[in-house]
This record gives structure tokens, C-alpha cells and sequence, in this order.
């Protein structure tokens, strides 16, 4: 047994509604094994799809309708289609037919009228809010990645700073060294110039000292 449902109808239950039922009356079927059909596919009761039928699916396809009763006369002329016994079409009427009520007033029918134009206005706002909002939901992811691709790029310039900020430091390092043993050097052969100009004494027999010649 399909459980009901409390959910509203959608433009693609209705959809689903109508082919459905228009195919079983050009096919000759009954509208009940339609709504039955229906029923099974969308998880509603078959009454439920009865009522949406004819309440207000059924007046958006009129011309369809007589189309396809049209085409279903034509078949049945061939020999492809046979009239369904009026048991069950007692039956479809039963199930089909809404309850008999009493005509709505001139103030009743426009408030009616009102209710429904407000409904329809909701729902149009409600739909272009959500596209408006799915559209910047994108603007927003696209911002975003252009963030990303931007963070990332600065973070591989920064890596390519750092990098070359160490070999340059490697290259001071290595120039301060150049720069010390040079210094030495410098340093080292001025003290051994300074001793070879330094006199030589030494002392003669008589004990007076005496200049060496180099």
C-alpha cells in the first residue's frame, strides 16, 4: 500500500501527472489505473492524484485532452483499443469527481483571486532571491579562488626571495672570510719586512758592538 503524502505538489509531479494520464486516455485506458500509475511513481495515493487532476492540473490541458480522446476514437475505430467496462468507469467517476460545492461569492471569489496572485508574487520573489543568491554564491567561490591563486603565488615568490636572500648571505659570509685572510696575509708580510730592515749587531773582541751588514 503507497503511503500518502503531505508534501506540496511540484511543477514536475504535475508534469509526471499529466503525461501519465493523458497516455492512458488515448490508449483507452481509465484515468483511475492513470492515478494508480501515478501514484506509484510520485509515492501519493491514487485519490490524492485524482484530486490534483481535476482541481488543477486538468484545466492547463484541455486542448491535450481532446486531442487524445480524439486519437483514442481513432483507435478504437481500428480495432486497436476497446471501450472499459462501465463498472470501472463508475468507478473513475467516484474516485475522479470532486465533491459538489457551493459557488464561492463575488467577495469570496476575488479574495480568492487576490490569495492566489500574492502566492504566485511569493513565489516568484522566492525564486529570484535564490537565483540572485546562487549567483553570488558563484561570484563568491570564483573571488575566492582567484584569492587562492593569488596566495599561492605570492607564497612561491616569497620562497624564491628567501632562497636567493640566503645565497646571497652565503656570499657575504664567504667574502668577510676572503676579506680576513687577506688581511692576515697583508699583516704578515709587513712584520717580515719590518724584521729584515732591522740592523744586526754583534760584539768585537775588545767588546764594542759592531753593525752586521745584511
Amino acid at each position: 500500500m503507497v503511503a500518502s503524502r503531505q508534501d506540496a505538489w511540484t511543477e514536475d509531479d504535475d508534469l509526471v501527472l499529466a503525461e501519465v494520464t493523458l497516455r492512458h486516455i488515448r490508449e483507452g485506458g481509465t484515468q483511475l489505473a492513470a492515478f494508480e500509475e501515478v501514484g506509484q511513481r510520485l509515492g501519493r495515493t491514487a485519490a490524492a492524484c485524482g484530486f490534483r487532476w481535476n482541481s488543477c492540473v486538468r484545466k492547463r490541458y484541455d486542448a491535450a485532452i481532446s486531442i487524445a480522446k480524439s486519437q483514442r476514437q481513432q483507435l478504437k475505430k481500428m480495432g486497436r483499443i476497446s471501450a472499459p467496462a462501465p463498472a470501472v468507469v463508475a468507478e473513475v467517476e467516484s474516485v475522479t469527481t470532486p465533491p459538489a460545492r457551493q459557488a464561492p461569492s463575488p467577495v469570496e471569489f476575488a479574495k480568492s483571486e487576490l490569495d492566489e496572485e500574492q502566492q504566485i508574487e511569493s513565489v516568484i520573489r522566492m525564486l529570484v532571491n535564490q537565483k540572485e543568491l546562487s549567483r553570488r554564491v558563484k561570484q563568491l567561490e570564483r573571488e575566492l579562488e582567484g584569492k587562492e591563486l593569488e596566495i599561492k603565488e605570492l607564497t612561491e615568490a616569497n620562497e624564491r626571495a628567501r632562497k636567493e636572500l640566503d645565497q646571497v648571505q652565503g656570499v657575504n659570509e664567504d667574502y668577510r672570510a676572503l676579506v680576513q685572510i687577506m688581511d692576515r696575509a697583508r699583516k704578515l708580510a709587513f712584520l717580515q719586512e719590518e724584521d729584515s730592515n732591522k740592523a744586526i749587531f754583534k760584539m768585537d773582541e775588545n767588546g764594542n758592538l759592531e753593525r752586521v751588514e745584511k
